[in-house]
């Protein structure tokens, strides 16, 4: 079997993963974003469908969360025919799980959990005994006996402690043979990453390490210029032609030494086999982007395309769309093909603005979106590339001086600079964004003709210049800069595709 390699391109860190039958289901960290925790859906391991989010705006509390924020590390995991997804809230209330019986269908609100840390995990023994395992500290894995009709917790024991590394977190338990094995992140996030694992009679250990641990890291795979770094945050799962495979995170570095990223942490897929009771990742060897794999049943359909090209045809935003915090719900409306943003008193450097945005997954890939509005002096929509509130590139249009006037501008941490502007006719006009993986080409066009504003860098988008755990969103935008816009944006199109 051949594959490509990240499985899920663009931001999807931390991936958890189970099956159900011949089905799986992913789910990844969100952060502030609205609604929280994507989740996806595959037969092949390979090929991926969006299907839905776990949460929805009224279930997430992101009221005082900052970027790279909110929600943390999820486990997704199925028991007696009930999905159940733990996660941590780091900015409201911290660890707790949901449940539904289908993935698709409506998931419960929150049952609270109390305990400190992140990266929670759940695993059910033969016996039934739920347990709770969850990262306590910088190096500390603890665990604790759950009853999950009530969320409480029975008494608190250390598992593991840096088994070679420093930032051990992103435990997860299972059981393989009547053997318990323990996996585990360590290293920090980053160019040090790394998967270690460790084995038990018991699912409350004592645990030994894997004498070749790390069991998977690019930590030192052609020193700091290898395209895919930071591998790790794994999760194993069983296939149902029995062949095993693990899901992690990892980031596609380029420019050199020391490099950046921007299209975030992405979730990978690697074959595992199993050797003197220990998992081997992908034979020892690192993982590449074109990924070849023997001796297994499982057959790759067509790859998703990850393209979007009639968003607003429906009654609702598809599933690769999202909000950023909590949105208004109010100024984001949808009818007759087309989306209406009602621009409020916040700008795109504030955490308030009207915003909607889907994912970058391509290095090189085309955005456009036609736009009908009737700006007054301090108003402004349009489409932009947005990392946070510190660091986004934009193309608005606007009015200067009484005409109409199309901007582009870039900020980044507190500059801000108008890179270019053209007066436009009334009517629609049609923005375009190009990329590739070192710039961003803005354009508008107008009955009139096509004008290029500016080039902007993706680097100053990047985690590496921005901090934080995400990635790039393109999306659409409406701001009064200071008062609510006295009329709607109307953005009658928006097109993603990729050019790779």
């Amino acid at each position: 079997m051949q594959y490509e390699n990240p499985v899920l391109p663009g931001f999807h860190p931390d991936p958890s993963i189970c099956r159900v039958g011949s089905d799986y289901y992913l789910a990844t960290s969100s952060f502030e974003y609205t609604p929280g925790i994507p989740l996806y859906h595959s037969e092949n391991l390979v090929d991926w469908d969006p299907i839905g989010h776990c949460l929805t705006a009224e279930q997430l509390d992101l009221e005082d969360a900052a970027p790279s924020k909110g929600i943390f590390a999820p486990t997704i995991r199925h028991h007696e025919g009930t999905f159940y997804v733990v996660t941590t809230n780091v900015s409201a209330g911290g660890h707790f799980v949901i449940s539904a019986d289908e993935p698709t269908g409506e998931w419960a609100d929150p049952l609270w959990i109390d305990a400190p840390g992140i990266d929670p995990d759940l695993f059910w023994d033969d016996d039934g005994t739920a347990y709770f395992t969850y990262r306590s500290g910088p190096d500390g894995i603890e665990q604790a006996e759950i009853d999950l009709e009530t969320g409480e917790l029975g008494e608190s024991t250390q598992l593991c402690r840096r088994l070679v590394s420093d930032y051990t977190e992103a435990p997860h338990l299972y059981e393989v043979d009547g053997t318990y094995y323990l996996i585990v992140a360590e290293g920090g996030t980053h160019t040090r990453h790394m998967v270690c694992a460790a084995r038990a009679d018991d699912p409350t250990g004592p645990f030994e390490p894997c004498p070749d641990n790390p069991i998977l890291s690019h930590r030192s795979v052609s020193g700091a210029y290898n395209p895919i770094q930071a591998i790790g945050h794994a999760d194993l799962v069983e296939a149902h032609d029995g062949s095993w495979w693990l899901v992690c995170l990892g980031i596609r570095k380029h420019s050199g030494h020391p490099g950046w990223h921007h299209l975030g942490r992405e979730t990978f897929l690697a074959p595992v086999t199993w050797e003197d009771g220990w998992p081997v990742v992908n034979d020892g060897e690192p993982l590449e982007a074109e990924m070849s794999v023997p001796d297994t049943a499982l057959e790759t359909g067509e790859t998703q395309s990850w393209e979007t090209t009639a968003p607003f045809d429906g009654d609702e935003l598809g599933p690769l769309w999202n909000y950023r915090y909590a949105p208004e719900t109010d100024r984001y409306v949808l009818e007759d093909g087309s989306l209406t943003l009602h621009g409020g008193p916040a700008s795109l450097d504030d955490r308030e603005s009207t915003f909607v945005g889907r994912r970058q997954q391509h290095f090189d890939c085309q955005v456009e979106t036609e736009l009908v509005f009737d700006p007054d002096a301090d108003d402004e929509a349009g489409l932009t590339a947005m990392y946070d509130e510190s660091h986004h590139h934009e193309i608005g249009l606007t009015r200067r001086d009484g005409e109409r006037v199309v901007v582009c501008r870039a900020t980044v941490g507190d500059i801000s600079e108008q890179l270019g502007s053209v007066r436009v006719p009334e009517g629609t006009v049609t923005l375009r964004l190009e990329a590739t993986q070192d710039e961003y080409r803005w354009t508008v066009e107008t009955p009139s003709g096509t004008e290029h504003l500016a080039t902007t860098v993706p680097k100053y988008l990047a985690t590496e210049v921005a901090g934080g755990f995400t990635g790039v969103y393109f999306g659409l935008y409406a701001t009064g800069n200071g008062s609510a816009c006295k009329r709607g944006a109307r953005f009658d199109s928006f097109a993603y595709r990729s050019l790779e």
